[in-house]
């Protein structure tokens, strides 16, 4: 797998712990505490995508755009973020548009108290509501300097970690709260990417839903590539456009001579207003 988010031994380790484009004004009715006011009209893609590391190059993108592929995840920021992004500026987000691309936000936020290894930036239960105010707003500059406009969706990555950790799981969903309201405060779109089997089930299947994100992006490594078939929840949550599923890790792929080791996923949610 791709080594932007944990080394493949920890990520692996943690994780047993536990086509179209649409304009239109879908998800909002999963995304509980947002104001019914003039919010900038969805962009929902339907198709394929894939995750990297580091923003491949301009020339990359040009030559990978041969409709496998119409979306692209892009890391905006965070202090867990795992490479550096010399490609990713402004310019890039209008090129790569311009040639067609959708791009997918994600923001490599605060982890929980109970995670194993060590990361830059760990949330505790004392400091998860502030330190989800802190980051959202820092989401939205970063992905507003990219040129990603109000109406956009971020991702909040959120890694595995022991979800039958009462204490943990309370302080996770503490910051994911907050920084979901915060976004919305700031006219963004909140989604979060999470396993299944720990951080996406721990939003998926609480009991309490108030501010929590109106997309998920899953993560089932099962080769398929489906939002539908595998879907391990209730059939009736995120759906109108609101789910992605990350179903394959570490595809070393070439196409038109250039060769990028990405994670394959299924999307059917919102996309990043650019332009």
């Amino acid at each position: 797998m791709s080594s932007h988010r944990q080394s493949k031994k920890r990520r692996y380790v943690t994780w047993a712990v536990a086509g179209a484009v649409v304009a239109a004004g879908a998800g909002f009715a999963a995304q509980s505490s947002m104001a019914a006011t003039a919010w900038p009209a969805q962009k929902t893609y339907t198709g394929r995508a894939f995750d990297t590391c580091a923003a491949p190059s301009l020339a990359a993108m040009k030559a990978w755009h041969t409709g496998f592929y119409g979306a692209a995840a892009v890391y905006v920021g965070g202090k867990n973020r795992g490479c550096n992004q010399p490609n990713l500026t402004a310019s890039w987000v209008k090129s790569v548009s311009a040639v067609g691309w959708k791009l997918i936000p994600l923001y490599v936020g605060a982890q929980p108290p109970c995670q194993t290894g060590s990361s830059p930036e760990k949330l505790t239960a004392a400091t998860a509501a502030s330190l989800g105010a802190h980051d959202a707003a820092d989401a939205v500059a970063k992905a507003s300097a990219l040129g990603m406009k109000a109406g956009s969706p971020i991702y909040l990555d959120m890694e595995a970690y022991d979800v039958t950790n009462k204490a943990c799981d309370d302080a996770v969903l503490t910051y994911v709260r907050s920084f979901t309201k915060t976004l919305r405060g700031k006219t963004y779109r909140a989604g979060i990417y999470g396993f299944s089997s720990s951080s996406a089930k721990a939003i998926a299947t609480a009991a309490d839903r108030t501010d929590l994100p109106g997309n998920l992006w899953y993560a089932l490594w099962d080769k398929k590539n489906t939002t539908t078939a595998d879907w391990p929840w209730g059939a009736t949550q995120y759906t109108d456009h609101s789910r992605g599923h990350q179903y394959m890790v570490n595809s070393k792929e070439t196409r038109n001579g250039y060769t990028i080791t990405v994670d394959r996923d299924a999307w059917d949610a919102p996309v990043a207003l650019v332009g």
